[in-house]
């Protein structure tokens, strides 16, 4: 999961980055607000992808896509990318964990034939 969900964070770090540059053309805000913000959603994404597999990660992740799709009320496509990216991190989630289920059964079954007088079923 922790993979899946890296890239995913590290992809939203970028556009985050970008879409910063999008709202810098807006009269109406201030560029030190825009990056303050922008620069603390980036730091967010890159110290998410450290703590992703530790109780509550997963939550700041999605707490993290929902500040991505609010975005869209400076930055009018930040709307579809947030749902992108909100899609992107579900399947992250949802299969990384798979991934992570069939790793541990594959190391189990792989310690048990390794093991000396194991049945060999």
């Amino acid at each position: 999961m922790r993979t899946l969900c890296s890239s995913t964070l590290i992809g939203e770090f970028f556009v985050i980055g970008f879409a910063a540059l999008v709202a810098m053309k807006d009269p109406g805000l201030a560029a030190s607000t825009v990056w303050l913000v922008s620069g603390i959603a980036m730091f967010l994404c890159v110290a998410l992808c450290g703590v992703i597999t530790r109780p509550g990660g997963t939550a700041l992740g999605w707490a993290l896509q929902i500040a991505l799709i609010a975005s869209g009320i400076y930055v009018p496509t930040m709307y579809f990318m947030g749902a992108i990216f909100a899609g992107l991190w579900w399947a992250s989630v949802h299969y990384g964990r798979k991934i992570d289920e069939a790793k541990a059964r594959f190391a189990a079954q792989a310690a048990q034939s390794a093991t000396p007088g194991a049945d060999a079923a």
